[in-house]
This record gives structure tokens, sequence and C-alpha cells, in this order.
């Protein structure tokens, strides 16, 4: 069983209703615009599936928009969320009918469409976040998750009392299962470092199988499934899910001996459910999508057209496992030692956390 810190109180979460069809949102906390309303340069983004505040990807790449204005008042930003993947073209064109400068389109499932968008418009510098493209106006921003995942699936293998861990997705495609295939492999180091003999539920690397959800807003789907996996004896979730990673949390605030690792951002902030969570396996989205608008912005008054791929790794600082807040008391000084040396040997080649789902670099 999981040691769980005493938790105060078990927070509450709501699933954060859609925004219409394909319509133009309002930042959750901030206006979505007019503090640089004389700005003359617009850099506009379009979430994936979710919705801006979806405690992950979406939320993250927005933070990064808003953290560009803040910098510069001479950029303005704006968003539109997608419903659903039916939504991607028509928010993608028409943030180019409303003269966006710079365009993001956030999510792995989306670089067909902004590859598709961007060839059209070859004067219009586009972002695709989590995915790989060829196009020559289209920036790629890639996170090499398996890393940050591997000291994940370490420490998870180092925290469980049962023995077994579980983790899911929510659609079987690179960006998730990049996630998977380095917590799998962190797990295995600790087996074979220590002599232990975790389980991992959820995922077979080696054949490249494991359990999905089929989306990633279906929060009821997420706990079922992580309900499933604590019947099997797992006391750490892990899952790659999005917003449906909450119903992992929920699970795990429903029993006092299993506890989660959460993905994308530091889940003990972006979450309701910091109680539940040991650690999380980040990436920089934020900083990544800032750099790249203030980028944009630069070419756009004279400077070097942005282009290429950007992919953070351990070394770079674009991913990273988060502290560990609650349960800071619970891991040991030997564990926390065995980490830090993990991820220099990371840094410095010794290990190479190899997944078919890491990075394209140009």
């Amino acid at each position: 069983m999981a040691v769980k810190p005493f938790k105060l109180a078990l927070a509450g979460f709501s699933a954060v209703g859609l925004a219409a069809l394909a319509a133009c949102g309002e930042a959750p906390s901030d206006s979505n615009g007019g503090d640089n309303a004389d700005a003359s340069f617009l850099a506009c983004m379009v979430t994936d599936s979710g919705g801006v505040d979806d405690k992950s990807f979406n939320e993250s790449s927005w933070a990064g928009m808003e953290a560009a204005k803040e910098e510069n008042d001479d950029i303005e930003v704006d968003f539109k969320e997608s419903a659903s993947e039916t939504d991607y073209d028509p928010n993608l064109q028409s943030s180019v009918d409303d003269g966006c400068n710079f365009i993001v389109g956030v999510g792995g499932l989306m670089t067909e469409n902004v590859d598709t968008i961007a060839t059209a418009n070859p004067d219009i510098p586009f972002a695709t976040v989590d995915g790989f493209s060829e196009v020559e106006n289209v920036y790629s921003i890639q996170f090499d998750t398996a890393q940050s995942a591997y000291l994940a699936g370490y420490t998870a293998a180092a925290q469980t009392q049962t023995g077994t861990v579980a983790t899911w997705g929510g659609i079987q495609i690179p960006p998730v299962t990049i996630f998977m295939d380095g917590f799998v492999e962190g797990v295995a180091k600790h087996n074979e470092d220590k002599g232990t003999d975790v389980q991992v539920l959820g995922w077979d690397e080696a054949a490249q199988t494991g359990t999905f959800i089929n989306g990633f807003e279906d929060v009821a789907a997420g706990k079922s499934t992580s309900d499933t996996f604590i019947t099997q004896g797992a006391d750490i979730l892990f899952p790659v899910a999005g917003p449906a990673g909450i119903g992992a949390l929920t699970a795990a605030s429903e029993n006092e001996d299993v506890s989660a690792i959460w993905v994308d951002t530091d889940g003990f902030v972006s979450t309701e459910y910091g109680a539940e969570i040991i650690t999380s396996a980040e990436k920089g989205l934020a900083t990544a999508v800032k750099d790249a608008v203030l980028a944009a912005y630069d070419a756009a008054n004279g400077g070097e057209a942005i282009s290429g791929s950007y992919v953070g790794t351990l070394e770079n600082g674009g991913v990273s496992l988060a502290p560990f807040h609650d349960f800071e008391d619970a891991v040991s000084d030997e564990t926390k030692a065995e980490l830090d040396a993990l991820t220099q040997q990371i840094i410095d080649g010794e290990i190479v956390v190899e997944s078919p789902a890491s990075p394209t670099a140009s």
C-alpha cells in the first residue's frame, strides 16, 4: 500500500464544460484581450479538446501565450477552443481569417491539420505543440517526456507498497505512449538496481499495447479504469490522459492507500488533488510556447524567421520531475539521491531512455 500523507480534506473537482463549438473563448481568470488593445502583433492558439482550462497541456500552452503578452505589450493573444477533432480545421482557418500573425495548434492530433492550413498560407508562421512538421513555416514544439516519465516510474517503484503500479492513456498516440514507455523503463531500472519485482499494469512496452479510454475528456471513464487497476492491486496510478486523468485522482482520493503521479503540469499546483499526487512528469509547455511567440514577433519585426524544431529534455530544462510537495517526507533521502543521479546520467548520455515515440529533431 502506498503511504499517503495525512489528508486535511478531500478536494472536489468538476469537469469543466466545453465551450460552444469552435467558439472563441475567454481566459479562465484573466481577460482574453484588451490589455494590449493597441498591439501590432496578434498571436492565436487553437486548443485540443478538453478546453483551455484542462489542468493539462491546453492550459499550460495558454499560460505561455499570456506570458508572452505580459513580457511584450506589442503582443495580443487569443484562443479558440476545439470540442473535437472536427473543430481543428475551422478553428485554424478562422484564426487565419482573423488576421492572426502567429498561430499555435496544441496537440499532436492537430499537426496534420496545421500542416494543411500552413501550406495554404506560407506567409503566416505556425507552431505545432507535441507534433513534428516538415512544413517550412511550421515550428515544431516537442518534449522528450520519456526522460521525466523514467524518473516518475523509478519513483513509483520505490514508493509502492503492493509491488504493483498502473498506467493508462487517453488515446494511443506518440505524445501519450512516450510517457508510458518512460514510466515502464523507470520501473524496470528500479527492479534491476534494487532487486525489486514491481509490476506495471496497463502498458506492455515491448508489444506497444495497453489500456486507453479513447479520449481526453471522460473523467468517469478515467475513474472506472483506475478503480479496475486498484482492484488488481495497483497502489500508484500514472494517467496520461489530460483532464480525463482527474478520474485517477478521484479514485485515489477514495482509497487511503492509493496515490498518483500526474503528467504535463505539476498536478499539485494545477489540480485540486495535491494530497494524492506524489510528483509529476512535467514538460515546460508554457516556457516553450512563450519563447515561440516572442521569436515569431521578432521575426515579424525584421528578425530571423522562426523555423525548425524545439525538443525539451532534462538537459535543457524542457522536461522535469516536479517537487514531492506533501510527499516530501514520504520519499526517502536515498530515493531522492538516486533520482538525482539518474537525472545526471540521462543528461550525460550514460542512460538513454528510448521510446518509439521519441521526438524527431530537424
